[in-house]
């Protein structure tokens, strides 16, 4: 059985999708699962082992430079890759308008979500079947029973990411055990007040625990040099790639983390992990999988360090 999974984007998005390769494989062992995926979070489906071939769109990139030829020459590749296999199914778990038109690109049946079942209902005039599943279920559980519909088995259990972090190598790095702290996010409004982080980094100081703070823009990584500074010990870390903060996140005590893709990244890979959410609703998006995981906070709530403290107190033990 041949299989192409259609989810692109975001991060936290792809990372959601992961425990659906896991349930195929449990049920189809034999089964090769391609994956399209965008091109900036492709590294994410190549943490597991069971992803066949990648391929990547440059959706994000291709509408900034749609007048220029490369960009169509690009689009062209794009679309003999899609076409070079022939599928038993093309599932397309992303539910959007563009997700459905890249299916479209691969040969094979198409399958997807029904037009209730999708935040953009004309997304499902492009699949050969459709399948309902309630929007009022967490992400994971509804990739997952998607394409256990599609495939015809149950989806049961507890979501099984399936992915494991490349040995860590980081000559910046002491020996001493330490707790990541994920302070950047794509909106000021899903940020954590930098006093509490400061807070906490301290507390965890205390303990004999070393803080080690990612990021990623110019802006993201002045916060958190601005933020290491004033916690005894702490470290900024560098630049970093996907696969090294997946290393990171699994050589890390436990994660604390603002609504980012990196939080998720984290529990995927077995990390104890608290998340803070200060503008958007857990309920639906927020971190799930196996071992240790807590959502704290909420649209318009502000988790305490205090809260954090307690939690992390449990995980650590």
């Amino acid at each position: 059985m041949r299989i192409l999974l259609v989810k692109t984007s975001s991060l936290g998005d792809v990372i959601h999708n992961l425990p659906v390769v896991s349930d195929i494989l449990r049920h189809h062992p034999s089964a090769r699962i391609d994956w399209c995926v965008e091109q900036s979070f492709a590294a994410i489906p190549a943490l597991h082992p069971g992803v066949a071939r990648i391929i990547p769109v440059a959706i994000r990139r291709w509408r900034k430079a749609l007048f220029q030829s490369a960009t169509w020459q690009e689009i062209g590749q794009f679309r003999q890759q899609m076409a070079r296999e022939r599928y038993d199914a093309v599932i397309d778990t992303q539910g959007l308008l563009k997700s459905a038109l890249f299916a479209r690109q691969a040969n094979g049946p198409k399958r997807g979500y029904d037009a209730a079942s999708t935040r953009e209902p004309l997304a499902a005039r492009f699949y050969d079947r459709h399948f309902a599943v309630s929007r009022q279920l967490h992400a994971v559980q509804r990739n997952r029973l998607l394409v256990a519909a599609a495939l015809a088995y149950a989806a049961d259990g507890e979501p099984d990411y399936g992915i494991a972090a490349p040995q860590p190598a980081f000559t910046w790095l002491p020996e001493n055990p330490f707790v990541v702290l994920l302070t950047a996010t794509s909106r000021d409004d899903k940020l954590w007040p930098e006093s509490h982080w400061v807070e906490l980094g301290k507390q965890l100081a205390a303990t004999g625990l070393l803080s080690v703070l990612p990021a990623g823009s110019a802006k993201e990584r002045e916060r958190a040099s601005r933020l290491a500074g004033q916690i005894p010990g702490a470290l900024a870390a560098p630049p970093m790639s996907i696969p090294a903060l997946a290393s990171l996140l699994a050589g890390s005590r436990a994660t604390v983390g603002v609504d980012t893709g990196l939080s998720h990244l984290a529990v995927a890979l077995g990390v104890p992990t608290i998340a803070l959410y200060t503008a958007t609703d857990p309920g639906l998006t927020g971190v799930l999988g196996r071992g240790f995981w807590r959502n704290l906070g909420g649209r318009g709530e502000m988790p305490t360090v205090s809260a954090v403290l307690d939690e992390l107190q449990r995980a650590l033990v």
